[in-house]
């Protein structure tokens, strides 16, 4: 299984953002699938996650601000990031729980 994490870039305070994460190598319909992030210096952290049957969760720094979705016929999680804050700066990663699989991470910068 690979997973591969896209739509990260530099945006000013206020904008948006949507990452995506492909899976391949497997059609299957995972429990769950999650978001996480990792700022310098910082540990990672969940940022979000999503099950199968469409149940979200979402860290409180980003409840209210972020979304979560999957589309399980296209073998792909989504982000959508709004009102972004300087603090949401860090490298995002794409994570499927069973098996623990992780994508590359993608660069998500908030800077004026």
């Amino acid at each position: 299984v690979q997973l591969q994490a896209y739509g990260g870039g530099l945006v000013q305070p206020g904008g948006s953002l949507r990452l995506s994460c492909a899976v391949s190598g497997s059609r299957y319909n995972f429990p769950s699938m999650a978001w996480y992030r990792q700022a310098p210096g910082k540990e990672r952290e969940l940022v979000a996650r999503v099950s199968n049957n469409g149940r979200t969760d979402y860290a409180d720094s980003v409840k209210g601000r972020f979304t979560i979705s999957r589309d399980n016929a296209r073998n792909t999680m989504y982000l959508q990031m709004n009102s972004l804050r300087p603090e949401d700066t860090a490298v995002y990663y794409c994570n499927i729980p069973l098996g623990s699989y992780w994508g590359p991470g993608t660069q998500v910068t908030v800077s004026s």
